[in-house]
């Protein structure tokens, strides 16, 4: 082995075939056997980060994988079947077996309807959804076994197969094939041969019910990626470029370094670059979390996906593809969520000790009879009434009927829960750190107040204003022009415009000359503010307020407070999370100044301002390694790779794509006492989880010695074991009465107070 240092590269594979957490240990040690390596999986999102020596040949990677029973695709691999929906084919085995598996459950269960050989069309009907149907669980149980392990699925397909082998014996060697045979529903405990009887329905139900938890789970799953896909949407498609003096629009990959394009008001910005020409005010919101636009002229630097919100520029690309700001962050999103650990199911670490147990009880069984004479059909009842008693058909409802029900609720409420990581992580939180713009605030800005000269009224103030900037495309001449709308009602017409570039505008509105802008403006046309109005422009901007100046015939007359405003919610919201125990932090790119005001307003102690989007992950892994587990709620792309990084992420859902598909919650209504509501309803539902494994075992294990003494037949093994599904589906469906601290819940059917964003509408 070398003692030197070879230089080494990093990849990520897809890893398919995973079925718990163990397969992906499994995979680690396995990569881990090769020299110089290591690997990280993550079986929540079905990658490994792999870094190797670089005279390695990654597809000796994927040989590696592949021997250890499962399959592995390079990147540029992966990503030609990125667009693939691996749930389709899950969901497809899910209908047909349920499909089949309803008329063999119901023909065992109701006598009335055992027709002369209803068990022979049973079991015509059975056999597709026990091989077919169960066959994940089969292959994924041979795959285990030769390796030397045993997870749930080896538990699944040896209840399945043996409930189905033995009804197949019963119908073909023993008395249950006969024609007119009934199957009696007896809660009788004796020992009995149980030749007489049929098992298809415990093999067609099980196989079904365990579907149904995988599917959702594999939705779930599913979605973990979408992030990533979300934020290469984000920016521009195509681009107007200069090729040799003339203006012509490409797709947007087309770019190179050093092109010259134009970005007219209202257009994303197509990649980072450096603006030649013109002036404008550029929206940054959702990469700075900073709420005001941000004046740019020649010279500036801006960032690609951000957008145009005033006049036309020319800007130089400085970088394109992989090296832009937005690249960067998606990159970041990756690694946030491919470091985080991969979280061992409960269902697994129980199983890591209970399937080994059962198949060891039901062989100990089987031999223990047969050494005691008591006969082949006697011995084989017994052992397989110890597999059926322990089959987890319960176990596989106590997860997925908990999370529909739970997420259902969370539904109706606003609440959108992406999986089981989600509700652990509720229940370990002890900060949470709230991003600003979007979240607390509104992240649009409104006028607050309006300050006027000696002698000049509001009314007219807001008249000449919103006149002057009603031509204006510039967010705070329009959060001017709507305040005024409200309070003033119809806006008189103007007679001349013009803008001016980075100070404000100015107009002949009945005949009088107005400015309207920053306070240099008037300054320029000798109108300075008088003393009272250079107060209020002070304490404004001390509250970290835009202040505007109005100026007409020759003179000053007031000053318009324009401000993100505070959500009326949030400082209720902010109670709750204390109440709940935990601290809050508001982070945020915004300056000091504003983010202390808005703080104080909502009750928050802790702030950290000031912080760019790359930073908000550092300060996340900060309180990590201070001990903190630690929440993030946020809205905008800025936040994303945060929320990806945070034990458990909040997306409020007037937010951007990339933020929600990034996070683990989604808080639809906008309205922060959802997060409120989303970690009472995670841990209560988590709570429900664990009562459901809790009793789904209890059922079955206080069941397990009657059925290794003989006591148990495997009607009555299925019977418990049906009971036991019976009580977890009511225990799950408890959680449809939780109820909202606050007032304004939306109930089921009725419309929300705000409107439901895209993304509510596809879930």
């Amino acid at each position: 082995m070398s003692t030197g240092t070879s230089p080494t590269a990093e990849i990520e594979l897809a890893i398919g075939g995973m079925t718990c957490a163990s397969c992906a240990r499994r995979v680690e040690r396995r990569l881990g056997k090769l020299e110089g390596v290591t690997a990280t999986v993550n079986y929540a999102t079905e990658k490994a980060k792999v870094t190797f020596p670089e005279t390695l040949d990654p597809q000796q990677l994927v040989e590696q994988v592949e021997t250890a029973g499962y399959t592995a695709e390079l990147p540029l691999e992966a990503a030609a079947e990125s667009d693939e929906d691996p749930t389709k084919s899950l969901r497809n085995r899910l209908l047909h077996s349920a499909v089949l598996s309803a008329p063999v459950i119901a023909l065992a269960m109701i006598p009335a309807l055992q027709f002369t050989n209803w068990q022979w069309i049973s079991l015509v009907i059975a056999t597709p959804v026990v091989t077919w149907g169960a066959w994940p669980f089969h292959r994924a149980a041979w795959t285990n076994l030769r390796h030397g392990a045993a997870i749930m699925d080896t538990l699944i397909s040896l209840g399945t197969l043996a409930a189905y082998a033995w009804s197949l014996y019963a119908l073909l060697s023993g008395t249950a094939g006969t024609p007119g045979m009934t199957h009696g529903f007896e809660l009788t405990i004796q020992r009995m041969g149980g030749d007489g009887n049929v098992y298809l329905e415990v093999a067609a139900g099980v196989t079904t019910f365990i579907l149904a938890g995988r599917y959702f789970e594999a939705r779930s799953k599913r979605r973990a990626g979408a992030a990533l896909r979300a934020l290469l949407e984000l920016g521009a498609k195509d681009v107007a470029v200069f090729r040799d003096g003339v203006e012509v629009r490409i797709p947007t990959d087309r770019l190179a370094v050093g092109d010259l394009f134009v970005v007219r008001p209202g257009e994303k910005i197509a990649t980072d670059g450096i603006i030649e020409e013109g002036n404008s005010a550029v929206d940054a919101s959702m990469l700075t979390g900073e709420s005001v636009p941000v004046e740019v002229g020649a010279g500036d630097a801006v960032v690609g996906a951000t957008v145009n919100a005033g006049g036309r520029l020319v800007v130089g690309a400085t970088r394109i593809g992989a090296d832009t700001r937005l690249a960067q962050m998606a990159k970041l999103v990756e690694d946030a969520q491919n470091g985080k650990a991969a979280v061992q199911r409960l269902a697994d670490r129980i199983s890591a000790v209970f399937v080994p147990v059962v198949i060891v009880l039901a062989l100990g069984t089987l031999v223990s009879w047969l050494a005691t004479g008591a006969g082949a059909t006697a011995a084989f009842t017994a052992a397989v009434a110890v597999l059926i008693i322990a089959c987890p058909c319960a176990l596989g409802l106590a997860t997925p009927t908990a999370l529909l029900v739970g997420t259902g609720r969370g539904a109706q409420m606003g609440i959108l829960i992406k999986g089981l990581e989600v509700l652990e992580s509720t229940r370990r939180i002890d900060t949470v750190v709230l991003d600003k713009t979007g979240t607390v605030t509104s992240g649009q800005m409104s006028l607050v107040a309006v300050h006027t000269a000696d002698g000049i009224d509001e009314e007219t103030v807001l008249r000449m204003a919103g006149a002057a900037e009603h031509a204006s495309e510039h967010p705070i001449a329009r959060a001017i022009v709507r305040g005024a709308a409200e309070r003033v009602g119809e806006l008189p017409a103007v007679e001349e415009f013009s803008n001016v570039e980075g100070l404000g505008v100015q107009a002949v509105i009945d005949g009088r000359a107005v400015l309207v802008g920053r306070p240099a403006l008037l300054a320029q046309w000798g109108q300075p503010l008088p003393a009272e109005l250079v107060a209020a422009q002070t304490k404004a901007e001390k509250q970290g307020r835009t202040a505007v100046a109005v100026a007409w015939d020759g003179a000053a007359r007031a000053v318009l407070e324009v401000a993100d405003t505070v959500k009326p919610t949030s400082a209720a919201a902010i109670a709750g999370l204390r109440k709940l125990g935990l601290k809050p932090v508001l982070l945020t790119g915004d300056n000091e100044m504003v983010a202390r005001a808005v703080a104080a307003e909502v009750g928050i102690d802790e702030v950290i301002a000031e912080v760019l989007p790359l930073d908000k992950v550092d300060v996340v892994k900060r309180l990590q390694s201070e001990g903190h587990v630690v929440a993030m709620v946020g809205d905008g792309i800025n936040d994303a790779a945060a929320l990806a990084q945070a034990d458990l992420g909040l997306a409020v859902g007037t937010g951007t794509d990339v933020a929600i598909e990034a996070s683990d919650l989604t808080l639809v209504r906008g309205d922060l006492r959802a997060a409120v509501d989303a970690i009472r309803l995670s841990r209560r539902t988590l709570g429900t989880i664990k009562g459901n494994l809790f009793w789904a075992f209890a059922y079955n294990v206080a069941a397990l010695p009657l059925a290794a003494a003989g006591l148990l037949n495997p009607m009555i093994a299925g019977a418990a074991m049906a009971f036991s599904s019976v009580f977890v589906v009511g225990n799950s469906l408890r959680l449809r009465r939780f109820r909202s601290t606050s007032t304004t819940e939306p109930m089921p059917g009725a419309e929300a107070s705000e409107p439901v964003p895209a993304v509510a509408r596809r879930v």
